[in-house]
């Protein structure tokens, strides 16, 4: 009785699983946004992923040759702890789960293959809120979570970088003093 109900449990999740799975397939595949729309959302998907690969070969220097992709790092991640507790970390790290990156990978393999990377400048010319626009035309939960979470990265990561080029010299801070 024990062994059945585990077996029924077991075959449940992954039911659910897949049938989770089947909604953000299907909900990625639905979008109907402009292909400007869509590049824009690419750009990004693209740069989260590329800010989360190069920041667990950051963390993870003796592994660089052996991890050459993000794909790389899902597989290993499986299989070896020190790999997973370093993923798990920059996740945390970027406010990141992994069912965001589950979203962002499925947009990545659902629209990369048509999609081009424009820069912060373009994007900004086309569509001033971007977040508007995936909450307005984005229906499925778990899709809407992960773009707005990348757009969110992306935008966090440009504010550093802005306050890091800003910043004065002390001397610049201090006021002169005329004699």
């Amino acid at each position: 009785m024990d062994n059945l109900t585990q077996k029924f449990e077991y075959h449940s999740k992954t039911l659910a699983n897949q049938a989770a799975q089947d909604e953000l397939w299907t909900a990625v595949l639905s979008l109907k946004f402009t292909s400007m729309e869509l590049n824009i959302l690419y750009s990004y998907v693209i740069e989260v992923l590329i800010c989360l690969h190069t920041r667990v070969l950051e963390k993870l220097p003796d592994l660089v040759r052996g991890l050459p992709t993000l794909a790389s790092i899902l597989r290993r991640k499986v299989k070896n702890k020190h790999i997973r507790d370093v993923w798990e970390s920059v996740l945390e790290e970027y406010g990141l789960q992994e069912g965001d990156i589950t979203a962002l990978c499925t947009f990545f393999v659902a629209h990369g293959n048509k999609a081009e990377h424009y820069i912060d400048k373009v994007r900004r010319m086309y569509i001033r809120d971007v977040n508007f626009m995936i909450t307005n035309m984005v229906k499925n939960q778990a899709l809407q979570d992960g773009l707005l979470k990348a757009v969110q990265v992306v935008e966090k990561g440009k504010a550093v970088r802005v306050s890091e080029e800003q910043k004065s010299p002390l001397e610049e801070l201090i006021p002169s003093i005329k004699s």
